[in-house]
């Protein structure tokens, strides 16, 4: 029965996905708070169709959709999370299509949102819409938390978590926000790189001077700022900073094994990213260094006069941003206080350093041994077709931390996007293969996890 409901209503969730796909719900812009708020208001009247017990929770920020099936004794609590907002969808003249016309083309959903996030929690809705139809109890206490600020930092739902811990603590939390190693092969994400962020300032001259009758006689900001940034890394690849990397544990064997036998390609890897060659930390794959090794980055440096043609001057200022990606037991506050002492300790006395200290989340780590991941690892070769591969993830999932501390479950990442679903970028899709076959997963790890 459940089998014939997913195919005889698979252009009716099509439909819908692509309804919730057109809401332009950027978080980060407030033009845009209104259709944050008619996106809340679709995910929640959704919720209540399927037959769910809804709440809208009202933050100082934007709403949090909590949907639930009512709490019946001696079954385990699983928690479903995903997120309604999406990044921004600029610049417009990259895109083939509206970055909220929801087009579908040649077996893809476009628009900015279809696979971060919203195609992928809402396979999730539509398996249990599905299971529930289809008069198949839930064998779980099940609660979707549905936030609308994971592209700004989660900063409610990290409140909200903690206010409501003892209420939401579930064993097992399900999370598809993440992506597959390739097309067609199904993949469990057991461990997230952390971050932690900082912004540097160098201040010399009082204001801009002239090059030529000033130049030469006091310090010039731009360019102490790029002599000390490069104090920070080595030509093999190296972070120079003191301490960085005293708590990175080696990969273990059985991760080397696994990595050795997935399909990899460096050159097409650097040419799908129109990048040269491939780079980064000697002695590493691609894969480690991506996976497993912490990393220094610049995110972005200015300074001077970015304006047509030249404009001779010695810059006042001088600034850049920066974030260390961290592997698990480096602590982001610690390795933030190394990378400032290295940076006070190595500039000059020609300018002044101001150092603002960002945003950091912790690595994130679960062996894939745990009940749930082996139901996950199930449910995923059953709706895909094939074994499924355990892998890292470079990113950063900040609310992990505060699920792993507040709300204690098993966390099941079960992404279903790809390497070149374009999130954070023009053009972003989602293949409904992946859409389809994600809500059969769904639908059985439901069941496996009762």
């Amino acid at each position: 029965m459940l089998e014939q409901y997913l195919r005889r209503h698979r252009a009716r969730f099509l439909t819908e996905l692509q309804q919730l796909v057109r809401f332009p719900s950027v978080s980060a812009q407030p033009k845009h708070t209104g259709d944050i708020r008619a996106c809340c208001d679709w995910v929640a009247n959704h919720f209540r169709q399927i037959g769910l017990r809804v709440i809208v929770h009202k933050t100082a920020g934007h709403p949090i959709v909590e949907a639930s099936t009512p709490r019946l004794p001696g079954l385990p609590a699983v928690l479903v999370y995903g997120h309604y907002d999406v990044q921004p969808p600029e610049p417009f003249d990259l895109w083939k299509t509206p970055p909220f016309g929801a087009v579908v083309r040649a077996g893809k959903i476009h628009g900015r949102g279809a696979s971060d996030n919203k195609g992928q929690f809402f396979a999730h809705v539509k398996a249990v819409e599905a299971l529930l139809a289809t008069s198949q109890p839930l064998p779980v206490n099940l609660t979707f938390l549905i936030e609308g600020e994971e592209e700004i930092g989660s900063e409610a739902l990290m409140k909200f978590c903690k206010q409501h811990a003892r209420r939401l603590r579930a064993e097992y939390i399900i999370i598809s926000d993440t992506g597959m190693y390739a097309k067609d092969l199904p993949t469990f994400t057991y461990a997230t790189r952390g971050l932690t962020a900082l912004e540097v300032r160098l201040d010399g001259p009082g204001r801009d001077l002239h090059s030529g009758v000033f130049g030469g006689s006091v310090a010039n900001p731009v360019m102490q700022l790029a002599r000390l940034l490069a104090t920070c890394t080595d030509a093999k690849g190296r972070v120079t900073i003191p301490g960085f990397y005293a708590a990175v544990q080696p990969l273990a064997d059985w991760e080397r094994r696994a990595w050795r036998k997935l399909p990899v390609n460096d050159k097409r890897y650097a040419a799908a990213l129109g990048a040269p060659t491939v780079t980064g930390e000697t002695g590493y794959t691609t894969l480690e260094r991506r996976w497993a090794r912490p990393t220094f980055e610049i995110n972005g440096i200015t300074g001077g006069y970015q304006g047509p043609g030249s404009k001779t001057i010695v810059p006042a200022w001088a600034s850049a941003k920066i974030t260390c990606r961290l592997v698990p037991n480096q602590s982001p506050e610690k390795v933030r206080a190394q990378v400032i002492r290295h940076l006070r300790r190595h500039c000059p006395k020609t300018v002044r350093l101001t150092i603002e200290p960002g945003h950091c989340a912790p690595a994130f780590l679960t062996p894939p041994t745990g009940r749930g991941a082996k139901a996950a690892l199930v449910a995923l070769e059953k709706a895909f077709g094939q074994p499924p591969v355990c892998v890292r993830e470079g990113g950063t999932l900040p609310i992990l931390d505060v699920f792993r501390r507040h709300l204690r479950g098993e966390i099941l990442l079960v992404g279903l996007g790809l390497g070149d679903d374009n999130w954070h970028s023009p053009n972003e899709k989602m293949e409904l293969n992946n859409f389809y076959r994600g809500i059969a997963m769904s639908a059985e790890l439901l069941q496996r996890l009762g």
